[in-house]
């Protein structure tokens, strides 16, 4: 960038919605993942320097690979767990996007040493390295695990129960770790609560894939997905769109008082993991007929699951002036089209 290229807002409008940063510095972790790339795609569009720091262990090169060639982008392979790296990361950066993370309620039941070496150590690091850095504010995923066994529905920020997994845990002490450093450090933070996110870019292998993904390559491969449960389970599932959104929306946030806050980020509404599977295979016998047929397996319910998952949005709704920029409905129409189309190319 030249040295009139200043970080700035751009104003389109008098709301949030209606503005953007331009020619900022920006580092991403777990930039080459589902949700980081889609932040990264995002904000190069918008003329931002992007920095991604990624292990890949679970992002993906094709994931980044239309980026490779940005003048704007830089990638740096190395783990939040390795303090060099996180410094790396941050220097000279404007913010923090924090998306890196070992994921899967499952996999922390299976492993959480890794989980919470990852999840925590690698976040603190991270955390510490930016408010050393004087990075203005560090956003960071958060997840709606943290509600655990609290049953009241739709989940509000201040009311969570106790945690079901060593995942959600970690969640948890992201949270207060970002609030004890700002505190201390004062670096500006906000957390988002993701529920049930799906798109572009999310992968359907491995056995700790995510539920959307995994119905639909079943579904392609004309095999009978696996539900767990009798598919009365509840999701509030939103499109990685609206959490683009929401993270840009933290990032332009100005009003002090909505800073340092945790917000749930979704749809605020919920449908049963047996609607989901009728809604993607009705989606995918648009371009396959015979999938109009594929009947689904019930099998036994997972350990860490909860019954029901719904968020409370009024508070990101007030305070960030978020408005959900796709439907379930929509979502899935634009998730299965990028499944099929990838499935084609194989």
């Amino acid at each position: 960038m030249s040295c009139l290229e200043v970080c700035k807002v751009k104003f389109f409008g008098e709301s949030n919605a209606m503005k953007r940063l331009e020619h900022c510095r920006i580092t991403v972790t777990g930039g080459a993942g589902f949700i980081g790339s889609n932040l990264v795609e995002k904000l190069l569009a918008q003329d931002n320097e992007v920095v991604v720091l990624d292990n890949f262990s679970t992002g993906k090169h094709e994931n980044i690979e239309p980026f490779l060639s940005d003048r704007r982008f830089t990638l740096i392979e190395g783990d939040i767990r390795n303090m060099s790296d996180c410094r790396r990361a941050v220097d000279g950066a404007d913010y923090v996007l924090h998306e890196a993370a070992r994921g899967s309620v499952q996999r922390s039941i299976e492993d959480p040493m890794t989980t919470t070496e990852v999840n925590i150590g690698g976040f603190v690091n991270m955390l510490f390295a930016a408010a050393q850095a004087k990075v203005k504010r560090f956003v960071y995923a958060s997840s709606s695990s943290v509600y655990g066994d609290n049953p009241t529905l739709p989940k509000v920020e201040e009311n969570i129960g106790r945690a079901l997994s060593p995942y959600a845990l970690t969640k948890h002490a992201n949270e207060l770790y970002a609030c004890n450093f700002h505190d201390l450090y004062g670096i500006e933070t906000i957390g988002l609560r993701y529920f049930n996110v799906f798109g572009k870019r999310q992968d359907p292998q491995g056995a700790y894939a995510a539920v959307i993904p995994r119905f639909v390559q079943s579904l392609l491969n004309h095999t009978s997905p696996v539900i767990n449960g009798d598919g009365s389970y509840s999701r509030d599932f939103t499109y990685v769109d609206n959490v683009v959104h929401a993270n840009e929306l933290a990032l332009l946030c100005e009003e002090k008082s909505s800073l340092n806050e945790i917000y749930n980020v979704s749809l605020g509404g919920r449908i049963t993991l047996r609607e989901l599977f009728e809604s993607l295979r009705s989606a995918l016998a648009e371009y396959d007929p015979a999938i109009k047929v594929i009947p689904a397996v019930y099998g036994p319910e997972r350990l860490g699951d909860i019954p029901h998952s719904q968020a409370c949005i009024e508070k990101i709704v007030k305070k960030l002036n978020y408005t959900p920029q796709v439907s379930v409905e929509e979502g899935i129409k634009k998730a299965v089209k990028w499944y099929y189309e990838k499935f084609q190319q194989k």
